[in-house]
């Protein structure tokens, strides 16, 4: 076991603490969430090099101490003490040695699973998720929320009891690893109460309701909020398609649509954190005239034409895969869908110049995939003079990509590097 220390709290450069909170960065200094600077906080791991070897292993899955040096300039003895440093507060596991053709046999280093958690609460107006996601941002446990639209204490009340059930799931001894919890809700969140069906006090209960406040009294951790379809393009670029593009947008198909946006590697939010407001775009609108993406590829859309047809609509929102019980409702939605999310395409190119536009949604993956088909059908029948060519892309994240999204927040903003480093070897 080696000598016998203290063991170093994942959060800072002190003891592991053994009461009260041990963070000394409140919510506004993640308010990036390392998305968008260089890592250098207070918080997780000490110094930049380690964030980028950390962040280097997760990117190519193993590494030895000799292929981070090649991969990121520093010398051999630099990386060996970044090595030891992250082995001993166990972020890294030590792989089997390799022996090459020549010299001493080289030993890959992998990112420890249970060297840190985190987790992430997506706050839908149809169902919550709560889920536990490891170092590897492997998904540890999950908690699904079925609801029709809740007033906030009794969302605060489910996510008390979701908090309490992935705490009794992890070991006791893991617990001082969680990194902190981030949020993932809709922009304005009282808003559209006529679509959802809510009442107007339900609704204005949740104007007056700061969610975030109250999610910190539940737990000992740092909350980080953030706007729904950005966590849900925050886990695309993490863990999906997006990984392959440095440049790409994305439309996310929830109960409305919204988006994201990635440049030069790195999330953009913008000022407000509204940025890549999509849902917002004008498209054509059957019969004439406009109407915004919202309200042409939004999921409430499908939900209304099946409770107009007296089906039930709650098979949307439960979790699993089959909605083979609404095909004749889910047909023409998804033709008006596409065309709205076609001409939203083409839209975003002429602003962004992005080799791709990637489309997921809260829906089964075959839905998910007729609708990409359909997008791109439409799309080519579009003039797309002076536009630069693109793919539309289909993602692989689903109805998990704002969870997944939002758990992904805390343990980039103490761990990771800016992913623009991790286009050094291509550049």
């Amino acid at each position: 076991m080696g000598d016998m220390q203290p063991e170093r709290d994942i959060r800072s450069d002190k003891p592991a603490a053994t009461e009260g909170n041990p963070f000394e960065a409140g919510p506004e200094a993640a308010a990036d969430f390392g998305l968008t600077r260089r890592g250098t906080t207070q918080t997780g791991v000490r110094i930049y090099h380690e964030r980028l070897a950390l962040s280097l292993i997760r990117t190519h899955g193993n590494l030895s101490k000799a292929e981070i040096a090649r991969l990121t300039g520093l010398s051999a003895q630099t990386v060996s003490v970044i090595v030891r440093g992250l082995e001993r507060d166990h972020l890294v596991l030590k792989g089997e040695s390799v022996r090459g053709r020549v010299g001493q046999p080289s030993q890959p280093y992998s990112l420890n699973p249970d060297g840190a958690f985190a987790l992430g609460l997506k706050v839908g107006r149809r169902s919550g998720d709560l889920v536990l996601i490891d170092l590897a941002g492997r998904k540890r446990h999950a908690v699904h929320i079925p609801y029709h639209f809740p007033t906030p204490m009794q969302f605060l009340a489910y996510a008390r009891a979701g908090l309490d059930e992935i705490l009794a799931s992890l070991p006791r001894n893991l617990h001082k690893r969680i990194a902190g919890l981030g949020i993932a809700a809709p922009f304005e969140l009282w808003n559209w109460g006529k679509e959802i069906g809510a009442p107007d006090e339900v609704m204005d209960a949740w104007r007056e309701f700061n969610l975030t406040a109250e999610i910190m009294q539940l737990c000992d951790w740092p909350v980080m909020p953030c706007n729904d379809a950005t966590a849900a393009c925050a886990a695309e670029l993490l863990f999906g398609t997006g990984h392959r593009y440095r440049d790409f947008a994305y439309l996310y198909v929830g109960y409305f649509a919204g988006g994201g946006l990635v440049i030069n590697g790195q999330l953009h939010q913008g000022p407000t954190g509204n940025a890549a407001a999509f849902g917002s775009l004008p498209v054509p609108k059957p019969g004439g005239g406009s109407e915004q993406l919202i309200h042409s590829a939004s999921l409430y859309k499908l939900e209304r034409a099946l409770f107009d047809a007296g089906n039930e609509p709650g098979l949307m929102w439960r979790r699993g895969d089959d909605w083979s019980g609404a095909e004749a409702q889910t047909g023409p939605w998804i033709a008006g869908a596409a065309r709205g999310l076609a001409f939203a395409t083409a839209s975003i190119a002429s602003v962004v110049d992005c080799p791709a536009i990637i489309i997921d949604g809260a829906m089964p993956p075959a839905i998910r995939h007729r609708l990409v088909e359909a997008t791109r059908a439409e799309a080519k029948l579009l003039n797309m003079d002076g536009i630069t060519p693109f793919a539309i892309e289909e993602g692989t994240i689903g109805i998990d990509a704002r969870a997944l999204g939002a758990a992904s927040l805390p343990l980039f903003a103490n761990f990771m590097a800016d992913r623009d480093v991790l286009f050094k070897e291509s550049a």
